[in-house]
């Protein structure tokens, strides 16, 4: 859905709304159940979509540095905390956060223990949009729709717009709030009503309702706003609101739990150790919710805050405090989860993506990002298909796959190939559709870039696995192995032609420009380095040895076949390199 059909949309909604917010407002005294639950679950939609306008807003403005503030992370769990929550705080979500970070592991991007800091980061991070939600500036929304939208119309500069609905989506946001708060305000007077909702201060049914609904609202902030609009109302304590925000914390983990089914083992231990942070942060508050609840109460009359910032503050206390608990034993908690999850063997994988996402395709600089993250791991599988051709030429002896033993060599060399053309329809298709998307100038240019990036790498791979695998053939039939100069060259200039590889890998995952000028500038000292080798064997030759006699046609090509990588590959770091340079003079 484009952006102006989504803004009709909201404007139906908002029709159907206010007809029901009509029918109630003649008398806030008396129950309409129908009409009750129609501005309630109205509110409700009202507030999701606020949410996402305002985090695609805040994308669109962010996106094109998203990637790099991710780049920027090192194994030091202190800024790997501080990016968990700046990352969370753009994209407005401690779920979409824990999955990319489930994404980033499966393709090797980052290492397992890297994540635990984040994903600590991303718990705080998450308690920002609440504590903006407990400011009572609903009477101001319709003012901010107005504004936003103003904005958003007349604006023609992208970052101005992507301004408009971060305004827009937060008007929304509110706005569905004072209809919730609007719906509930009769149920004040019910006796049933105040009954049952009296119930939920029994610590461990709120727990479990807080895990339940928001795992169905798939949004922690969505469910905590219901509590903020429930307190407002008089309609639930703070004793009954915090064991329900405790499991809301629980509950926002399952988004990251299923984005891991099918994933390699390391992107599981993401997703499990986000549960075991939740979870044991839960199991030490739960026991001490009287004691939790006068301290938050306290501080409340401290600060003169209402139950909604009280509220607020619970969910941001509880995830500050298990961060300062775990963050100090972060690689023992990391150590614990790998024991939990130990190695296995691993299966033989399904051709599969594991960045791009079609939701996202509304959001051009994000997904942008996503499609760079996902050339990266076709460039790790690059590298995994460059290794393993070289091993028939060094051995004899039948080898297995590395990384899946289950397949021989030659199978694992097939499975690479077909996996790196599959990425390359899929990457290909997944640019298309965001250059159709509404795309800035700049924006096309950066995809048009990437789709010849693509193709460019899926050249690679059809190189190796076109003229390799009948040079095996060939050289197993021959009477004499390489000669050792011959030899020891060949795997010299291997080892060059794989850290080529390796740093495109590596400049794609955290758009190093640096990285990608070495590609370049080692280019014509490798093309030399390969020149040189040329005279050594043809000496070779002249002397008439024979082992470099009998070998030449399979030297000669196989050396040929790595300069050609060596030469695609700084025309692929070039392209990348000068989208990169246009693109942040444009940011500047």
């Amino acid at each position: 859905m484009t952006g102006k059909q989504k803004i009709l949309a909201w404007v139906g909604a908002a029709g159907i709304t206010f007809f029901a917010a009509d029918a109630w407002a003649g008398d806030l005294s008396e129950i309409h159940w129908g009409l009750q639950l129609m501005g309630l679950m109205g509110g409700l939609a009202f507030f999701l979509f606020g949410m996402e306008l305002m985090s695609e807003g805040m994308q669109r403005a962010a996106g094109d540095r998203l990637r790099t503030i991710l780049a920027n992370l090192t194994k030091n769990k202190y800024r790997g905390m501080l990016l968990g929550i700046v990352v969370t705080m753009l994209v407005q979500s401690g779920s979409a956060t824990s999955v990319m970070l489930v994404g980033f592991v499966q393709a090797g991007l980052m290492q397992f223990m890297q994540t635990i800091g984040v994903l600590i980061g991303a718990g705080i991070g998450m308690t920002i949009t609440a504590q903006l939600i407990a400011f009572k500036v609903t009477d101001y929304a319709l003012l901010m729709i107005a504004t936003g939208f103003l904005i958003r119309l007349l604006s023609k500069n992208d970052s101005t717009k992507a301004f408009g609905d971060v305004l827009l989506g937060f008007g929304v946001l509110f706005y569905g709030l004072k209809l919730m708060g609007d719906s509930m305000r009769p149920l004040r007077s019910s006796q049933e009503v105040i009954t049952l909702l009296s119930g939920l201060e029994n610590r461990f049914l709120g727990l479990l309702i807080g895990v339940v609904l928001t795992t169905m609202i798939q949004s922690s902030t969505a469910f905590i706003g219901i509590l903020i609009v429930l307190g407002l109302e008089g309609l639930i304590s703070l004793e009954a609101s915090i064991p329900m925000v405790l499991g809301a914390n629980i509950g926002t983990c399952v988004t990251a739990g299923f984005a891991s089914i099918g994933a390699n083992r390391d992107a599981k231990r993401v997703a499990l150790a986000n549960v075991m942070i939740r979870i044991i942060g839960v199991l030490l508050f739960i026991g001490w919710t009287p004691e939790f609840t006068l301290c938050i109460a306290w501080l409340g009359d401290e600060f003169n805050s209402d139950i909604a910032r009280q509220i607020a503050n619970a969910h941001s206390v509880f995830n500050i405090v298990i961060g300062v608990i775990f963050l100090p034993f972060t690689d023992a908690f990391a150590r614990l989860v790998v024991r939990i999850l130990p190695e296995t063997d691993c299966p033989i994988p399904r051709y599969t993506t594991t960045f791009l996402d079609e939701s996202k395709i509304v959001s051009p600089a994000l997904a942008v990002d996503l499609a760079r993250a996902e050339i990266s791991r076709m460039a790790a599988a690059l590298e995994h298909l460059l290794k393993a051709v070289s091993v028939p030429f060094v051995t004899q002896r039948p080898k297995r796959d590395k990384v899946y033993p289950e397949l021989t060599l030659l199978e694992g060399i097939d499975m690479r190939e077909e996996e790196i053309d599959y990425l390359e329809e899929k990457i290909t298709d997944y640019l298309l559709k965001v250059a159709r998307s509404g795309a800035s100038e700049s924006q096309l240019r950066v995809v048009y870039a990437m789709v010849s990036i693509v193709r460019d790498m899926e050249s690679i791979g059809d190189i190796i696995h076109r003229n390799v695998l009948p040079l095996i053939k060939k050289k197993r039939e021959l009477s004499h192995d390489f000669s050792e100069e011959g030899r020891e060259e060949l795997t010299i200039y291997h080892q060059k032609v794989c850290k080529q590889i390796r740093l495109l890998k590596e400049a794609f995952a955290e758009q190093d420009l640096e990285k990608a000028q070495r590609i370049m500038a080692k280019e014509r000292k490798y093309l030399d380095l390969e020149l040189q080798y040329r005279v050594h064997h043809l000496d070779r030759m002249v002397g008439k040895q024979v082992a470099s006699m009998e070998t030449h046609e399979v030297h000669m090509e196989l050396m040929n076949m790595m300069v050609q990588i060596i030469v695609y590959s700084s025309n692929i770091a070039k392209t990348f390199l000068e989208t990169q340079t246009r693109d942040k003079a444009l940011l500047i």
